[in-house]
Formats: structure tokens, sequence, C-alpha cells
């Protein structure tokens, strides 16, 4: 609704017969966030005291003096009449003060800080949050010379960086998930039902979360394993030759013989969906490792695996063959990800604080 302007003419009664006629141009709207004078503009024909009319305007007499004050021009030399009140001119000078006692914008006070946030984005696929509290966290610039997470979002939305909503493809991608369980009708092992609730907490290390992401759903080819450890966030992505059990099992063997002795302590428990892939899954418990399975089509039951493998998709698409990527293209992906500074991890990456807890593992 915009402010439509009337003009009304009263009279105001100064004692016996004496009569102070008054037109006072006015707004349909009372204005609280403009201090009023936006909807209270009059011209005053008689002499007439500021604080009678801010009584019957039911306003301050500083708002009828400050008004006066910006319709009436100053004079410029002694000759003459002085110039009257007009309310065109006081609704011109508050405008115009208005638009100059707005803050200026900080962001342009934080273009250093800007440039470099976009950088960090294009070049190594941080997010938003990992470039603000990691140059926080190493002082990498003055608290002046920055803007907080949520600023540089809105100064997004609004199309004020050279940065497109397009180029945050987490901020596309929040739908709600329906908490509905469904029972299992094949088993393969321990359900998460079993589960101690220490797992689910994060607070111990050694638990991991297992999931295969692939390319083309047409044809047998390669896929990729994925692990997420889930304290530390650490993510295992390891080209295997097709959505297999045995293509799975072999992996694991492999990371077994990476891992040696220490296997069962590097991984305590992995928590994997009901895929035909992981049908024979179980058999890495013999190594010492704790094997559960998730309910069908409950991915909410591994979120951090499941969000990780939405991250390796911006190096993987959807609907592009596996095949066209080397074991080597999908490592340097995984690191790639590892090497994102997290909040929840106190900007630390996932990687730091994976190599400090294998050195506590082999040292202890």
């Amino acid at each position: 609704m915009g402010h439509v302007f009337h003009i009304q003419r009263f009279s105001l009664h100064d004692g016996p017969g004496i009569r102070t006629t008054v037109f006072l141009m006015g707004c349909s709207l009372r204005c609280r966030w403009c201090h009023n004078p936006e909807g209270l503009r009059w011209e005053i024909t008689l002499q007439y005291s500021n604080r009678k009319i801010a009584a019957y305007l039911n306003c301050s007499p500083t708002t009828v003096s400050n008004e006066l004050k910006r319709g009436t021009p100053a004079k410029k030399n002694g000759r003459g009449q002085k110039a009257g009140y007009s309310a065109s001119r006081g609704k011109a000078a508050y405008q115009a003060n208005r638009k100059r006692s707005r803050k200026p914008h900080k962001i342009e006070q934080c273009q250093k800080f800007v440039r470099w946030v976009l950088k960090q984005m294009r070049q190594c696929n941080w997010s938003i949050d990992a470039c603000v509290g990691y140059a926080r966290k190493h002082k990498l610039f003055a608290p002046s010379e920055m803007v907080c997470t949520k600023t540089l979002y809105n100064e997004i939305w609004a199309g004020n960086l050279e940065l497109s909503v397009t180029e945050l493809p987490e901020a596309l991608k929040r739908k709600k998930h329906r908490k509905n369980v469904r029972k299992n009708k094949k088993s393969y092992g321990t359900s998460i039902d079993e589960r101690p609730e220490v797992v689910a907490s994060r607070t111990e290390e050694g638990h991991w979360e297992g999931d295969t992401v692939v390319g083309k759903r047409n044809g047998k080819e390669a896929v990729i394993l994925t692990l997420l450890k889930k304290k530390t966030q650490n993510y295992l992505a390891i080209r295997i030759s097709g959505k297999t059990s045995e293509a799975v099992n072999a992996a694991m063997a492999m990371l077994r013989e990476e891992y040696g002795e220490q296997f069962s302590q590097v991984f305590k428990t992995i928590t994997v969906d009901n895929g035909s892939e992981f049908a024979e899954f179980s058999a890495v418990e013999q190594w010492g490792t704790k094997i559960y399975f998730a309910h069908p089509y409950t991915s909410w039951e591994r979120p951090q695996n499941e969000r990780h493998n939405g991250m390796l998709r911006g190096y993987v698409p959807k609907g592009v063959s596996i095949e066209r990527f080397s074991d080597m293209d999908i490592l340097a992906a995984a690191d790639s990800i590892n090497g994102l500074p997290r909040k929840k991890l106190g900007y630390a990456t996932p990687e730091e604080l994976f190599e400090a807890f294998l050195d506590s593992v082999y040292t202890a």
C-alpha cells in the first residue's frame, strides 16, 4: 500500500473571536518507520505555535519544528520578506536526508575478502561458511575487512556478488525426508536397530557409513564404493569394477591389507544399506569390524554418507559413466572433499583429523 496524500482545511481557536486557519497536507498512513514526517506535511497560512499544531496532530513539538526547518529556505540577505514554509520543499529535504542517513554497504569495504571467497569457491569447491570460518581461524583478514556467512548469502540472493545461486548447489537441494521406517524383507546381517547409541552420537572414533555411487543406471559398469567416518567426516571413495558383492568385498580386502592388524580399530563399525552389493558384506566381521544394515528406503539413517555422496557428484555427475574416470580421478576427488574446512570440526579439515587419528592408533 502506498502513501495517499490529501489536503485538509481546519480552524483552530486562539481565543474569543480569534480563528487561525491551517491547511494540512497529510497521509493516509501513520508512517511509523519514517518518524512521521512523511505523513505530516502541512502549510501554515497564519502564525500559530508549534505546540498547538503538535497537539492537534498528536505528535511531538520537535517533529513540527524539524519539519518547519526542512521546508523553510534560509534567507540569503537582509532584504525582502523571509521565505515561508513549503510542504513540497520539506518533503524533498526529508527524502534527501533519508538517502544520506543509511549506513554504507559493508560489502563494498570488504572487496579483497570477497574476491578471495569467490576464488576458493570456484577453484577449490569450498562452501561459503568454510571460507569465512577458515579465514577467521587463520586470521587471513582483519575483522573489519570481513563479513559473516549470513551476509554473504544475503548478498548472493540479492544479486550483489559475482556469484549466482546456481553455483551454490546445496542451497537448491534442501528437501524434507519422510521418516517412515519399513521393515526389512531380506536380512543380510545385524539391523541398525541393534546398533549402540554411541555410534549415532558421533563422539567416538572408528564408526563409519558406507554406500555405492553409480554412473549410468543401465548396464553393468564400474561404480564407486564410499565410506564416511562419522566423527571426523573423512571420506573414502574407491572405484570398483561393478555393483556386486564380490567387487565390494574385494575393495574391503584391500583396505584390510592397507591398515593391517589395526583394521578393527580404524573400522569399529560400518553401517550400510540393503543394496544387493552388500549381500555378503557381513564377511568383513571376520576382521573384527561390526556391520549394521539400515532399513529399506531410509537414506536419512546414513545422513553424512549421503551428503558426501552429493558432494562427490560435483566431480562425478549423475548419468555420466564412471568408466570415464580412472582410479586416481576418484581418489583425487575424495582428497579434494577431505581438504574442505568444516564448521562442525572447528574449521579443521577431515584430512588433518584423520591423520591425527591414525597416528594415535598406530602409536598406541
